[in-house]
C-alpha cells in the first residue's frame, strides 16, 4: 500500500502518546478505588468484566487509527476489468519477417498468434489493423466485425524497410481520426510550419494528459527488426504518452540478428529491443520478447489477460474514512450502554 500524502503518517505518533496516556488514567482510578471499603462494590458498580470495560476505548483507538490513515489517502493495488474499447494491431510487414527462425516464419506464427488473439476478446471491444513497413497504412479500421479483421490480417504483403514510427502514428489516428493525426505532418510539417509534431495546421492541438491514463483504447505493436525509415520511433511514443495511449510493444527474432534475402536483396535483420522497451515506458506499456512461435502465442495470451483484467492502484481513502466512522459510532454505542448500566 502507497499514500498520496505519506508525511500525514507523522500524525500517526499520537496514538501511542493516547495509549500512555489511557493507561495512565487507568492506574489513577485503581488507587481512588481503594478509598472503598470493599473492592467488590466497585466491580458490582462497574456491572461489567475487566475485558469488556477496554472495548470501548479500544474501539475508538481502532477508530482514529484508520481516520488518521485516511488522511494519508492511501492507494492499493487492485485488480479491476479494463475499459478498453479499441485495441489496435500494428504489425510490422518488413521484408524480415519472412525469416524462418520462428516457424513457419515470423509472418506466418505473428498472424496465427494475433489471430487466436482476437478471438479472445470480448464481443464489445473494436479491433483495427496497421501493417507498417516502408510506410504504414490501415488495414482495417477498428471494427467488431471478427471476420473483416482475420482477413486483414490474411492480406498482409511483405514490403521493404521498416517505418516503427510510421505505425505508431497511423496507429494513434485510427485511435483519434478527428484530430488530424498524419504521419507527413510528423516528418515534414513541422520543418515547414512550426508547431506540435504529427498535427495538421488549422486543428486545435490535443491537450497533453498524464501517460497512460487514457483507457478506452491500446495499441500492441509486433515487429521483429529495427527503424530503417519514417518518423523517429521515440518521438511517435511521446506522441501516444501525451495522449494517454499505453503502447505494447512485442519483438519477434534474435537480437544478434539473422541474414536473409529479398527481392534479390541480401540483408542481416535485428530487433532492436531497445527501442522497444523505451516505447513502452514512455507510454506505461510493456514490452515482451517472442523467440519462437510458442513464446509468441504465449504473449498475446498475457496481453488478453492485461486487457481484461487489469492491475492499478486506486485510492481507498473512503474505505478507511468509513472504517473510522463505523469504529467510532460501534465505540460510542457500547460506552453509553456501559455508562447507563452503572448509573
Amino acid at each position: 500500500m502507497t499514500f498520496i500524502w505519506p508525511e500525514a503518517l507523522w500524525l500517526m505518533l499520537a496514538l501511542p502518546l493516547l495509549l500512555l496516556t489511557y493507561i495512565w488514567v487507568l492506574r489513577r482510578r485503581k488507587k481512588q478505588a481503594v478509598r472503598y471499603a470493599s473492592l467488590s462494590m466497585v466491580r458490582e458498580a462497574m456491572g461489567t468484566s475487566r475485558i469488556k470495560r477496554h472495548i470501548p476505548p479500544a474501539l475508538f483507538f481502532l477508530s482514529l487509527a484508520a481516520m488518521l490513515l485516511a488522511i494519508a489517502r492511501p492507494q492499493a493495488t487492485v485488480t479491476l476489468p479494463t475499459q478498453h474499447e479499441t485495441v489496435i494491431l500494428a504489425m510490422d510487414i518488413s521484408g524480415s519477417m519472412r525469416a524462418t527462425d520462428v516457424e513457419p516464419n515470423r509472418l506466418v506464427a505473428a498472424q496465427n498468434a494475433a489471430k487466436e488473439f482476437i478471438a479472445e476478446q470480448p464481443e464489445h471491444v473494436r479491433i483495427g489493423v496497421v501493417a507498417f513497413a516502408g510506410t504504414a497504412t490501415v488495414a482495417q479500421a477498428p471494427t467488431r466485425n471478427r471476420d473483416d479483421v482475420v482477413a486483414a490480417i490474411d492480406r498482409f504483403q511483405l514490403q521493404r524497410a521498416t517505418a516503427i514510427g510510421s505505425g505508431i502514428i497511423v496507429s494513434l489516428a485510427a485511435l483519434f481520426p478527428d484530430q488530424g493525426i498524419d504521419v507527413g505532418e510528423m516528418t515534414y510539417g513541422q520543418e515547414r510550419r512550426g508547431g506540435r509534431p504529427g498535427e495538421k495546421p488549422g486543428l486545435p492541438a490535443a491537450k497533453p494528459v498524464p501517460p497512460g491514463s487514457y483507457a478506452s483504447g491500446v495499441i500492441i505493436l509486433l515487429t521483429d527488426g529495427q527503424r530503417t525509415t519514417g518518423p523517429d520511433s521515440i518521438l511517435a511514443a511521446k506522441m501516444a504518452a501525451e495522449r494517454g495511449v499505453r503502447v505494447y510493444t512485442v519483438g519477434v527474432g534474435t537480437p544478434e540478428g539473422k541474414i536473409i534475402g529479398f527481392e534479390g536483396w541480401s540483408m542481416r535483420v535485428r530487433l532492436d529491443e531497445e527501442t522497444l522497451k523505451q516505447i513502452a515506458s514512455i507510454t506505461q506499456g510493456e514490452y515482451f520478447y517472442a523467440g519462437n512461435a510458442v513464446d509468441l502465442k504465449k504473449v498475446y495470451q498475457t496481453l488478453n489477460a492485461k486487457l481484461v483484467m487489469e492491475r492499478k492502484k486506486t485510492e481507498v481513502t473512503a474505505l478507511f474514512a468509513a472504517l473510522a466512522a463505523l469504529l467510532a459510532l460501534v465505540s460510542a454505542a457500547l460506552s453509553l450502554a456501559w455508562f447507563h448500566r452503572i448509573i
